[in-house]
């Protein structure tokens, strides 16, 4: 795995150079340093242990000691080449790439020994993990395999004090010649992801080093502790890469995780940091748990965490435990890895972007940065000492782990009906293979008895034909499956760090169901995810080319068409022709509109077929079979909007950015951002689109402000208003309409008397018990069933039925006002599909609407009241948005 050492070393030799001065100078012994005090002598690093002094320190190769300054990424690696330079202990192999282009590495440090039968430490623990290997072969590589340990540093950009730990904690393991690491390295194998966030960082470490003081300042309400938006937390498209380890959006996981199941380490940790007032944080956390896991992984959770507790009480470093965090979402970096048999584990070091330097927390202890990176260093050491020390447990754990035989649940597949690439399963099959686990496809029909319905979770008689996909769940990978698949998990707790609901066919809106008998069909395996039909039939067409709107990239062909100069209508009825009907939405380009590309337009079709992944059907009359014709009235022309997408102050950035990435990478077609402070003198001529994600307009445009948007709007603008926009868009009157909330209020204002002179049980509410009261009350990220009005342009493409991912009781209520697009089901005792959600709020958002258009004038506004494109991976509603985007304007 190891770079060729003397290109490492000239590499870091060329990087050293664009160290700035200041920071080289920065640690020389001055007592009339002004920030003298980042560097105190009892957050040191194991001073006194015998070192290999061949071996770079991140000080001799940086320029400054620990703590001083915040390491930009290409240092970063500039020392990571150093050290794997000097030390035979160290192989370094790049992972891949970030958005911005930026190198993701993983360090293997082990000794010189293991190194050079690396790739047999590696099948050998893959083998454990195999459930055909036989047990005696199995028992022989545990007497001597080493254990396999992965720390994972910095995923939030601004939480960067882990990053310099990863420095300190290689050049460790590197340099150290003492019997304690010399038995680390005999008996572990560490992998070390200095940056999961390079992109982040860097952005936070720009500006962290851009608004920092000569004169070390530490209150945080200073300059160089308010971090401007979006902030250094997420990536490049501004997402929050601890929420992507399952669903493999962004490139940074991507690389990770491919290299993560290379070797499937037995223990991960994965640092981060939280408020700076707050102390260091440990394993084990709170409820609600993934109750598909081992019992046992809650002892060795607790026991890496009393590890952690022991080097802190030495060191005196103040901590908690089990008060905090839940590890029940799946895709974070504490989860995921419990999901293949490691102990997945996470710390939150007090500091974040407010940490600065040096911050003075509220009972006026001075936190630096130093310190931050101590702790991480020594509950780093702490872990992989105890896994060395624990080694043929934990290996005995990784290897009944994957025994199918203990696995949980009822279902004994799961089967997804091929959807032709028109929708997602396609993307979901790419996820699990990427996992490793095992995928069938059907080779004859089968009719299963009790096929469960995800909808209602109620089992009926159901034919299968061939082609179907299943998954079942007799094999090694049995807990991650049941995990990502299943409809419902057990929730011990409604009060949770995250959301209730992730299962893939909700969150892709997939035609699936599962069985809990056995499933007796021929299959064959499938190593890979089937490719849409693409390219291009009928060409050279004489009259038109059309494109089937239901297909998954049919959004990136119209914004390639526009891109490429066409005039292009869109069917709002459906018409056949042969065996084929067309459903609404359909693209049509006609020849005869488009008489300037003559020379051009079959070669063009062609390329755009291939190029966005669709299928483009070439026709030489227009007069259809059945339904509308090709050149009917009812196919309209769609003109190429202008587009500005709401972003910076008082947005969520989170949303803000998977719009972007909704509209930037998966349709191709460019948007522009504008900051939130620009609305009120922006010339809105320029547009014909605003984009509003979730966020507090009520501070970002004032009551002119609104009267010059509903202006635009009735002279033909359409807003796109989602989440908090759209209650805003009500709150504000841009609409007449009501909310669901709203509502509720006025149907009980006639007992609001009866309601005041009753004491109810709830104002007695104990102030310990309060948190759990009101997440009762919450709804924390659960999956709803609702229902569409698929002949309105709002919803072509997308079907009749599709689960929206509910946050809280934001809804329209239905009227003469407005256009009623997506509503929740009527029945409260139906609505719930997945996760928790309380009965009141069941009841108050039931048959109310979460999509909505009001016509105004010439144009109109779209109300999206949920996030249609959650995390990227929530995606079944995202054709909302786009059709709001591309195609409603020209309605």
């Amino acid at each position: 795995m190891s770079l060729p050492r003397s290109l490492s070393f000239l590499l870091t030799l060329l990087l050293l150079t664009a160290i700035p001065a200041s920071l080289l100078a920065q640690d020389a012994p001055d007592p009339l340093d002004p920030d003298a005090g980042l560097v105190p002598a009892y957050f040191d690093f194991d001073p006194d242990i015998p070192r290999d002094e061949s071996i770079p320190s991140p000080e001799s190769v940086l320029g400054y000691a620990a703590g001083r300054a915040y390491t930009l990424h290409a240092h970063v690696v500039g020392y990571i080449e150093a050290l794997t330079a000097a030390s035979p202990r160290i192989g370094t192999r790049e992972i891949g790439q970030t958005w911005e282009g930026r190198p993701l590495h993983v360090m293997a440090i082990t000794s010189e020994a293991n190194h050079e039968r690396m790739n047999d430490i590696r099948l050998a623990n893959l083998k454990l993990a195999d459930p055909s290997v036989p047990v005696a072969e199995k028992e022989a590589i545990k007497a001597e395999n080493p254990v396999i340990v992965w720390l994972s540093y910095n995923v939030h950009g601004n939480e960067a004090s882990s990053t310099e730990t990863a420095m300190q904690v290689a050049y460790r393991l590197a340099s150290a010649t003492d019997e304690k690491t010399e038995e680390w390295m005999d008996h572990a194998v560490v992998l070390i992801v200095p940056s999961m966030n390079p992109d982040g960082r860097d952005r936070y470490v720009n500006w962290y080093q851009s608004a920092q003081s000569h004169m070390l300042r530490t209150n945080a309400s200073d300059l160089e502790h308010d971090e401007p938006w979006p902030g250094g937390r997420s990536n490049h498209y501004w997402f929050d890469l601890n929420r992507d380890w399952v669903w493999l959006v962004h490139p940074e996981s991507q690389g990770r995780i491919a290299m993560y199941q290379r070797w499937l380490p037995q223990v991960h940790t994965d640092y981060h940091e939280q408020g700076y007032n707050a102390n260091y944080f440990t394993m084990p956390g709170q409820s609600p748990r993934n109750l598909n896991l081992p019992d046992a992984y809650d002892d060795w959770a607790d026991r890496f965490g009393r590890a952690n507790a022991n080097r802190f009480d030495e060191a005196q470093v103040n901590y908690f435990t089990r008060e905090a965090f839940d590890f029940f979402y799946p895709g974070y970096g504490s989860s995921y890895p419990s999901l293949f048999g490691g102990i997945g584990m996470l710390t939150e070091q007090g500091g974040h972007s407010r940490g600065g330097r040096a911050v003075e927390t509220n009972d006026g202890y001075v936190l630096t940065l130093r310190q931050r990176i101590f702790d991480h260093y020594e509950t780093s050491l702490a872990t992989i000492d105890l896994a060395v020390r624990e080694r043929r447990a934990l290996l005995d754990y990784f290897q009944e782990f994957y025994s199918p035989a203990t696995r949980k649940t009822l279902a004994t597949a799961y089967l997804l009906n091929d959807d032709r690439g028109r929708g997602y399963l396609y993307d979901v099959l790419d996820i699990l293979l990427a996992h490793g686990v095992r995928v069938e496809r059907l080779t004859e029909d089968v009719t299963v008895r009790d096929a469960h319905d995800y909808a209602t979770g109620e089992p009926s008689e159901a034919r299968f034909r061939a082609g179907t996909f299943v998954v079942p769940t007799d094999q090694a990978r049995h807990i991650f499956i049941e995990t990502i698949l299943a409809r419902q998990m057990e929730i011990e707790d409604s009060v949770m760090y995250d959301m209730s609901s992730w299962s893939a066919p909700l969150a892709y809106n997939l035609d699936a169901a599962w069985t809990e008998s056995e499933l007796r069909a021929d299959t064959d395996p499938v190593t890979e995810a089937p490719s849409p039909r693409s390219g291009i039939s009928g060409s050279p067409a004489g009259y038109a080319y059309v494109v089937d709107w239901e297909q998954r990239q049919a959004p990136k062909a119209l914004a390639a068409l526009w891109r490429a100069g066409y005039e292009v209508r869109t069917a709002t009825k459906t018409f056949t022709f042969g065996e084929t009907t067309y459903g609404r939405g359909a693209l049509v380009v006609l020849l005869g509109r488009n008489r300037d590309k003559a020379g051009d337009i079959h070669e063009d079709m062609a390329r755009i077929a291939e190029g966005t992944g669709v299928h483009i059907q070439g026709f030489d009359t227009g007069r259809m079979d059945a339904g509308i014709d090709l050149a009917s009235s009812s196919s309209r022309p769609v003109k190429e909007p202008r587009v500005a997408l709401v972003v910076d102050d008082g947005v969520s950035s989170l949303t803000a950015g998977q719009l972007w990435l909704l509209f930037d990478r998966w349709t191709e077609f460019g948007i522009d951002r504008i900051r939130s402070g620009s609305l009120s003198r922006l010339d809105w001529s320029q547009y014909d689109v605003l984009l509003m994600p979730g966020g507090s307009y009520g501070s970002i445009l004032d009551s002119s402000a609104v009267a010059a948007l509903k202006d635009w709007v009735s002279q033909g603008g359409t807003v796109v208003a989602t989440e908090s926009a759209a209650t805003w868009a009500v709150s504000s009157g841009l609409v007449d309409a009501e909310t669901a909330v709203e509502w509720k209020e006025k149907k009980e204002e006639k007992k609001k008397e009866a309601d005041e002179a009753e004491l109810k049980d709830s104002y007695y509410t104990r102030y310990e018990a309060r948190t759990d009261s009101s997440g009762l009350k919450r709804i924390p990220g659960a999956a709803m069933l609702g229902h569409l009005d698929e002949s309105h342009p709002l919803a072509f493409g997308v079907g009749r039925q599709l689960y929206a991912l509910k946050f809280n009781a934001s809804a329209i209520t239905p009227s003469d006002n407005v256009q009623t697009v997506g509503w929740y089901e009527p029945d409260a005792s139906r609505l719930l599909v997945s996760g928790y959600a309380s009965e009141e709020n069941l009841k108050v958002i039931a048959g109310h609407a979460f999509a909505a258009v009001q016509n105004q004038g010439s144009g109109r506004v779209v109300l999206l009241t949920d996030n249609t494109q959650y995390r990227m991976f929530w995606v079944g509603p995202a054709r909302l948005v786009q059709n709001a985007v591309m195609l409603m304007p020209g309605m």
